[in-house]
């Protein structure tokens, strides 16, 4: 294919003649590309025979010995389609920072979904103790592996699993209080936690897009290769105690995330 053949077939009429005519010679130049390369790994494959290294041949084709190794190799085969996902689809909106009155809300999610029109669900996961990872250690200051107490629950929007979401406390503080027992703590957590004396100081959110662990990608029924958004809220007192770390994992797919400004101080 050259400059004129182009603009050969940019001059034809009919649109659909012409998007014919330049799919055609698409298809004619990949085969040609094809053949070419196939020429191309034979010869260097016969000069290697020769007794020429690959530095000697990727100076006189003017690329890197990598490159040669690289031209060496037929066409990798690509993997097979994932198969489409069967699950309905739903888009779920998150606002952050959340709005302090949701935050406050008997759950998050259950306020946000149900203004949107959406028919949400929660089941809990998990209630106990385990190792902290390196983030949520640091969020609650304490060391990594140390024991931290966590409630795992998995939220669903028109039965389609969007998030699961789990809250990090400290062993040391929360062991043996409402916090540790089973089951959705009534009215609500926050309330709980006001109940055992603290007082909301401040909170320190960080967005994350990261490939989806197998837990993640099996428990929110993700399709192979999808990601996920990590929303990390960390929570201190008006003493500076690390309250709560609420870890939220959104399927990437699934969601929407509105970005509020802080009052009264935008600026073009």
């Amino acid at each position: 294919m050259d400059l004129r053949t182009l603009r050969d077939i940019s001059a034809i009429a009919d649109p659909i003649e012409r998007a014919r005519a330049i799919s055609r010679t698409m298809t004619e130049q990949q085969g040609l590309t094809e053949e070419a390369a196939r020429i191309r790994r034979g010869a260097i494959a016969e000069a290697r025979e020769a007794g020429h290294t690959l530095e000697d041949i990727a100076k006189v084709l003017g690329v890197t010995p990598g490159r040669v190794s690289q031209m060496r190799k037929g066409p990798v085969a690509k993997a097979p389609a994932a198969p489409v996902s069967q699950a309905p689809s739903v888009i779920v909106q998150r606002a952050l920072p959340t709005d302090p009155a949701t935050r406050g809300s008997a759950s998050l999610f259950l306020t946000e979904a149900e203004r949107q029109g959406i028919t949400p669900g929660r089941r809990m996961l998990y209630i106990g103790n385990e190792p902290a990872t390196e983030h949520v250690a640091a969020c609650l200051r304490v060391d990594p592996g140390d024991d931290v107490l966590a409630r795992r629950k998995m939220m669903t929007a028109n039965d389609v699993p969007v998030r699961v979401a789990t809250s990090y406390f400290r062993a040391d503080l929360f062991t043996g209080t409402r916090i540790a027992e089973p089951e959705f703590v009534r009215p609500s957590l926050q309330a709980a936690i006001v109940a055992l004396g603290y007082a909301f100081g401040h909170a320190e959110e960080t967005l994350t897009s990261r490939p989806a662990t197998l837990f993640e990608a099996e428990t929110l029924q993700l399709d192979p290769g999808e990601w996920v958004v990590q929303v990390l809220r960390a929570s201190y007192s008006t003493e500076g105690t690390p309250i709560h770390t609420l870890e939220t994992i959104c399927a990437a797919t699934r969601h929407i995330f509105t970005i509020g400004q802080v009052g009264g101080l935008d600026e073009f």
